[in-house]
């Protein structure tokens, strides 16, 4: 519910992975967000090819009446033979320096598996990054952006939504 209440996301999509290690093996975490930090999708997969890209991309697409203008990814070969077959409309940008973006959403990622002591199973990662992502950019707005009598009303509107969805407000 939270997810259907957010903003239409923006249409430019920065997308990066990241390796997690399960169980000893590697698998890649591949995470998109907008310009303005919201995450869009989280996509754990064993591989770092251009089926596993091309995955990726359909995952993104499959919820949304529209596509992004622009795309900015990292050097990944893999990236470019996806957007040229899934969206070659789109404008695809390619540095490792316009991409600090999706390099930062890793952060809180990172914090919450060192929390937990590792994820299980690719199974246990997907389930709770996917839950996660929607949850964990709820409840940071961008703090820089805010007095502190802004930060305090955007909070309490934001602890009312979370009331209103899980149902706590209400007595037993």
């Amino acid at each position: 519910q939270l997810r259907r209440r957010r903003p239409r996301p923006g249409d430019k999509w920065h997308l990066d992975e990241v390796f997690v290690k399960i169980n000893g093996t590697i698998h890649y975490l591949w995470h998109a967000v907008d310009q303005h930090g919201n995450v869009l999708d989280v996509l754990v997969q064993p591989r770092r090819n251009a089926t596993a890209a091309k995955r990726f991309f359909r995952k993104l697409l499959k919820g949304l009446q529209y596509v992004p203008r622009v795309i900015v990814t990292d050097g990944l070969s893999s990236y470019q033979v996806a957007h040229r077959e899934i969206v070659p409309s789109v404008q695809h940008r390619r540095s490792k320096y316009l991409n600090n973006r999706a390099e930062n959403s890793h952060q809180p990622t990172r914090q919450r598996e060192r929390a937990m002591k590792r994820f299980t199973s690719a199974r246990h990662a997907q389930r709770f990054l996917s839950a996660f992502s929607g949850i964990s950019g709820h409840f940071r707005p961008r703090r820089h952006r805010l007095s502190a009598t802004q930060w305090r009303t955007e909070m309490a509107e934001r602890f009312a939504t979370w009331r209103e969805v899980t149902a706590l407000g209400t007595p037993a």
